[in-house]
């Protein structure tokens, strides 16, 4: 075999692959666009900074939406004091009957550690907040938060950890995330209820607050239609390694670790508040 149809094979494999696959670059504007606060984003390609003042804060968004996918991105917050800030990375398909897969920072006074709050949102019923507080602290230097979506389950990651498993457990009734979604980024005002559960409010004297997000930006996703629906044919193990079998549960270890965690640094589940849930939710039982 020549070279030059050998060269036409790969390419045409290559092409292949990128159909379902986004093989978009490192930086930002490959994948991603600003979608709000325009005047309030810092743009250096393999690092974005959206900033938040009194008079707006930013955000960003995929430029596909996708029907599955291992979505990671490494984010720095800002430091001292950011009560009432919120920072958030997550999933979100829109409208009404909305799903989405949330990660939120929520700031707090100077001293106090930020809280990192998690949630499932399926037909837009969610309340299925969890809280921790991380072992680090993430205004520091810049760490790794992903998002693992499947047909069969989601994980939350922080640095490769599992903080959180969200099953699918339709045949227990319980909503779960099958809608196209696209991926975001945001920093923005939630005095009203992030800190103290609204009680201390943002100290504006401390603004800008500052939301670093870090390449790169390039996603591990399975692109859907434009407001499409239907993702099944973004569950397919043979075409997308996280949608294989190795990643339908936690692996042993990564179990033990999970919830080792779990046991440590958990400070709110709703699972467990009687005040909301008398009776715990059927899914429960399987995180």
């Amino acid at each position: 075999m020549d070279s030059l149809k050998l060269i036409s094979i790969l390419m045409l494999g290559f092409l292949l692959v990128c159909e379902r696959v986004l093989c978009g670059g490192d930086d930002f504007d490959d994948n991603y666009k600003i979608t709000w606060g325009f005047d309030h984003v810092i743009n250096h390609e393999r690092d974005v900074h959206l900033q938040l003042d009194t008079s707006s804060g930013a955000g960003f968004a995929s430029k596909h939406n996708f029907g599955s996918g291992f979505f990671n991105m490494r984010i720095k917050l800002h430091n001292k004091d950011t009560a009432g800030v919120v920072t958030a990375f997550y999933l979100t398909s829109g409208g009404n009957q909305h799903d989405e897969v949330d990660f939120e920072f929520l700031g707090d006074k100077e001293g106090k550690p930020i809280k990192l709050q998690t949630n499932v949102i399926a037909n837009g019923r969610g309340n299925k907040e969890q809280r921790i507080s991380l072992w680090f602290d993430p205004a520091a230097e810049y760490h790794t938060y992903g998002i693992l979506w499947n047909h069969h389950q989601i994980v939350f990651y922080v640095d490769q950890i599992p903080i959180r498993v969200f099953k699918n457990n339709k045949k227990m009734k319980v909503g779960y995330p099958t809608q196209a979604m696209s991926i975001q980024g945001s920093i923005w005002c939630g005095d009203s209820w992030a800190t103290d559960g609204g009680k201390t409010k943002t100290n504006w004297t401390h603004a800008p607050f500052l939301a670093h997000f870090e390449g790169g930006f390039h996603i591990d996703g399975c692109p859907a239609d434009e407001g499409g629906t239907d993702v099944k044919s973004c569950y397919s193990g043979r075409k997308y390694w996280w949608s294989s079998p190795s990643y339908w549960n936690l692996s042993p270890e990564e179990w033990s670790v999970y919830q080792l965690h779990k046991r440590k640094f958990i400070t709110y589940d709703y699972c467990t508040d009687k005040s909301r849930n008398p009776v715990p939710p059927p899914e429960c039982s399987t995180q």
